[in-house]
């Protein structure tokens, strides 16, 4: 990186001759970035396969090819990693159902938007949701997962007063617990990252509206 001040135009000439070879060398901050990122996307990758807690920092390095000291270079713990990949997750998918709500729409065009953005979370943050599933217990038991319970509540908060406003203006049936009805929805839509693949008869988009169909209409003719 080279310097802004006065004479710093025959530095950045310099530099820009040398090639970008020097700008990112071993030690530079974009490619430190770039690696990074990819010991994210390997260890996601295990994470989702195997496992958060079966999958150990000797795992991660071995897929990386490189030492296990190495990768504490980056991370100073396989927490670490796996808080990156659920932050990353819930700052996305909590934008993505706001947008929905900001659009105003009647309730049951609501849910209809929730359950596209959830359903379309499964290909991108796979890794995510499995460990949300099988790794929840132990991890919001530490002090730096605590921002899950909240995440979670701040989500569920956004679909149960979607379904009590539908109650409420007739749309949706009133004998119905908001609270039972969302965590139904969450957990059959989330449970599909064990069975669906990307390239098959249906991608994400589809199975919304396969499964949309199936929720707002049932399986009974009318």
């Amino acid at each position: 990186m080279t310097t802004t001040s006065a004479k710093s135009g025959r530095s950045r000439t310099r530099a820009a001759g040398e090639g970008g070879s020097r700008r990112r060398g071993r030690g530079s901050p974009a490619l430190a970035s770039e690696r990074r990122e990819h010991l994210v996307k390997l260890a996601a990758e295990l994470f989702a396969e195997k496992g958060f807690q079966a999958t150990t920092v000797r795992n991660i390095a071995d897929e990386a090819g490189i030492l296990s000291g190495s990768l504490y270079h980056h991370f100073d713990s396989k927490e670490s990693i796996v808080d990156e990949i659920l932050a990353g997750f819930y700052t996305e998918i909590m934008a993505s159902y706001q947008a929905v709500i900001d659009e105003r729409r009647n309730p049951r065009d609501t849910i209809g938007g929730l359950v596209r953005v959830a359903f379309g979370s499964l290909e991108p943050h796979r890794a995510a949701i499995t460990v949300i599933q099988n790794d929840w217990n132990y991890l919001k038991g530490m002090d730096r997962f605590t921002y899950l319970i909240k995440s979670e509540d701040e989500v569920e908060k956004m679909w149960v007063d979607t379904l009590q406003a539908g109650q409420e203006e007739g749309l949706f049936r009133p004998d119905l617990d908001p609270k039972l009805t969302y965590r139904m929805i969450r957990d059959t839509v989330w449970v599909a990252v064990r069975w669906f693949r990307p390239g098959g008869r249906l991608d994400a988009q589809g199975l919304a509206e396969h499964y949309l169909k199936v929720m707002f209409d049932g399986i009974n003719l009318h």
